[in-house]
């Protein structure tokens, strides 16, 4: 790997990193909505000497080439969630309803950060740089608008791609590994339809309600009866609409069913069991109309390479003390960060980065209340760690590039 000395010199910038994280926390941005945070980007960036292209309307990416060698790309999403902060920090949410519970706001600025010394440190590397900051991942529509809108033709063709996300685990490690890391995640809306009529005259309709009902459980079957023990999948029900006064029978129920797997031939193996049972339901029902199934927020499979993996998981590993290279665990969030290196054809390694205050994460270890101590993404209560996280996630971005591009 080219030499790392000049990791050193992070303490010279790391103040500015607390501010721009600070920032980004305070103003989130929903997905295809992060204008004011693209702004910012692309003005540190020019700070920096150096031009950023729009993709999309929101997305950004900056290229540094530096010579001969392979091409890098690394990416950072940027979008927040509908959610409102509850972590009593002095740089909280000022929008209502939208918070940075993720830990977008950290990848932002850990990717800024690794453009900076990169670019600061040109003569100790060779080859092409690329900073890729995708809007809407939460929504799994960001990286496909980016390619929509001609990424593949817009910059150099990388040779490899890298991710990182913050998660709740101890700050100051990084978690690598192999092949499935994110699963696969599909959001369906069920419609089925009924017979509507009068609550005091049941025998004249199809109730739609008590047909829900009966699919609901039958889908719990999939999982605990069709699906092998040692694979893994998850159908959850998490919502079921129908109706609007006690005494109307109405003529539809809707379904909001959400599928994670690790295969895909899991996957489509379990949606074609979705839909067989939907469909034997309401036949058993009389349902007088076929039902609807509407797919949507599909994200892939976070499945990476193992080459990549080793190579960057080595890198981590020569430059960090002991102790801060651990194996990760498979989590069953998902994430549309794929779609990119698929679009090149291209290998990719993703990692994960802890963000819990590590005494904190010890004293719910031991007490056995990790699921109830510690927040996870998504929660009103996430509040990343800023030190070490910060320093890690950046460092941890030029370490992997460097293990590619040569002095």
């Amino acid at each position: 790997m080219t030499n790392t000395g000049f990791l050193d010199t992070i303490d010279s910038q790391l103040d500015w990193q607390r501010d721009l994280y600070k920032d980004f926390h305070r103003e989130p941005e929903l997905g295809l909505e992060e204008h004011k945070t693209s702004d910012r980007i692309e003005s540190e960036l020019k700070d920096m000497g150096l031009r950023a292209e729009r993709i999309s309307a929101t997305g950004l990416v900056a290229v540094i080439e530096n010579g001969k060698g392979p091409t890098v790309l690394a990416r950072a999403d940027i979008d927040a969630l509908p959610v409102s902060e509850d972590t009593g920090l002095d740089y909280s949410s000022t929008i209502d309803g939208v918070m940075h519970a993720c830990g977008h706001d950290i990848h932002i600025t850990s990717l800024l950060g690794a453009v900076r010394l990169l670019n600061e440190n040109l003569n100790a590397w060779s080859g092409t740089y690329i900073a890729l900051f995708q809007p809407s991942e939460e929504n799994a529509a960001g990286a496909k608008a980016m390619i929509d809108d001609g990424l593949t033709s817009k910059i150099p063709k990388p040779d490899i791609a890298y991710a990182q996300h913050v998660m709740p685990m101890p700050t100051g490690t990084v978690n690598t590994k192999a092949g499935p890391v994110l699963s696969a995640g599909d959001s369906v809306k069920i419609t089925v339809h009924g017979r509507g009529a009068h609550g005091s005259m049941p025998h004249l309709s199809v109730d739609p309600v008590v047909l829900a009902a009966t699919i609901v459980l039958r889908l719990q079957t999939i999982v605990s009866r069709e699906t092998d023990p040692g694979e893994f999948a998850v159908v959850t029900i998490g919502a079921s609409n129908s109706g609007s006064k006690s005494n109307i029978i109405p003529d539809r129920a809707e379904l909001l069913l959400n599928l994670r797997t690790y295969d895909m031939t899991v996957r489509d193996r379990i949606i074609a069991s979705i839909e067989r049972i939907v469909k034997g339901e309401c036949e058993a029902a009389g349902s007088p109309k076929e039902p609807s199934f509407e797919y949507y927020d599909q994200f892939p499979l976070t499945d990476n390479d193992e080459d990549a993996n080793d190579a960057v998981t080595k890198a981590f590993e020569d430059y960090f003390d002991d102790g801060v290279v651990l194996p990760a665990t498979p989590a069953t969030a998902s994430e549309d960060f794929s779609e990119i290196p698929d679009a090149f054809e291209i290998p990719y390694a993703y990692w994960m980065i802890g963000c819990a205050d590590a005494d904190a994460y010890k004293k719910a270890v031991e007490a056995g209340t990790v699921n109830s101590d510690i927040p996870a993404n998504h929660s009103p209560q996430f509040a990343p760690v800023i030190d070490p996280t910060l320093e890690i996630a950046t460092k941890a971005q030029v370490i992997a590039a460097l293990s590619q591009l040569g002095s």
